[in-house]
């Protein structure tokens, strides 16, 4: 393929998905995935959502789910005969080095878009809850502000994630398109909000833990180092306490916030979760049920 023909291959992807890019609030991009229903970041919602669609035209939406804590959003607006961004098939995964467009439209205005590079995969990030989100894909297009809930595109105009926000280095992150993503964009429809599980703990990170122990003479450990104990959460009814060292859950090796998360989300699906920690020198194996109903919070994991 010649540069020429890769150049209108893309352009006529940009053109094919036009349609299906909206803006949302007065700093956030949209894409409609169905009649009535438009996608975006969750950070981009305020009291009252607006929604900016090509030629000007704006409608006021409702939130019929919102998923904070994974960064997921979805609106109920009309969209009168505007197209909805066909998916790219779950099964199709991104490739690094793919190429792919990031589309936006800040406030309804001018299409804009930004070719790049798949330049990694499963990132994980800070939610605007605070939560670690798993399973990113990160990019190397280059976008404008305003462009955080907006849709990356492949080459051949299909929706391959919903963008989040800007690395400090530079690249962007975004929510790759799979089938729990369909899933999770179709249960918001209906408004169920997932639970995740929480410990209700806040954590310092293993450097500190480290520091901490050999301050206080005990042998050395890899794991994470409860700083404080939420009352009302999980960690709590098990019998959890500050100072206590996570070092597994179920058997696997926790040494950061992100792994712990993974490990927990997991284990929730399953069951209750089988913590081994370390109390001072001894190792205490606990078991902790999570509150379904999402009433338990967490501080860092």
């Amino acid at each position: 393929m010649t540069i020429s023909e890769l150049s209108n291959q893309l352009a006529d992807a940009v053109a094919a998905a036009s349609g299906s890019i909206v803006g949302v609030g007065h700093g956030g991009t949209g894409v409609i995935v169905a009649d009535g229903l438009v996608v975006t970041n969750a950070h981009n919602l305020r009291e009252q959502v607006e929604v900016f669609f090509p030629g000007s035209s704006r409608e006021t939406a409702t939130v019929p789910g919102a998923d904070v804590d994974g960064d997921l959003a979805v609106l109920s607006v009309a969209t009168g005969a505007r197209p909805s961004l066909q998916w790219r098939p779950a099964e199709a995964t991104p490739r690094l080095g793919e190429v792919v467009i990031g589309l936006s439209a800040p406030r309804g205005g001018a299409l804009r878009a930004g070719v790049g590079f798949v330049s990694a995969l499963d990132v994980a990030f800070r939610g605007p809850g605070g939560s670690t989100v798993t399973g990113a894909l990160e990019h190397t297009a280059p976008l404008a502000r305003g462009s955080s809930g907006g849709a990356l595109i492949d080459g051949e105009g299909r929706l391959l994630g919903i963008n989040t926000h800007r690395q400090g280095d530079g690249s962007y992150l975004a929510i790759p398109v799979e089938a729990q993503l369909k899933e999770r964009v179709e249960a918001l429809s209906r408004g169920e909000v997932p639970r995740r599980p929480r410990l209700g703990v806040a954590l310092a990170p293993p450097r500190a833990a480290r520091r901490l122990r050999q301050a206080v003479g005990l042998p050395p450990r890899e794991g994470l180092l409860v700083q404080a104990v939420d009352p009302h959460g999980a960690a709590a009814r098990a019998g959890m306490r500050p100072g206590d060292l996570i070092v597994s859950v179920n058997g696997t090796a926790v040494a950061s916030v992100d792994e712990l998360v993974r490990t927990l989300e997991v284990a929730g699906e399953n069951g209750p979760a089988e913590l081994l920690i370390v109390r001072g020198a001894e190792e205490v194996a606990i078991s902790v049920r999570f509150d379904r109903a999402g009433a338990a919070e967490e501080g860092t994991a």
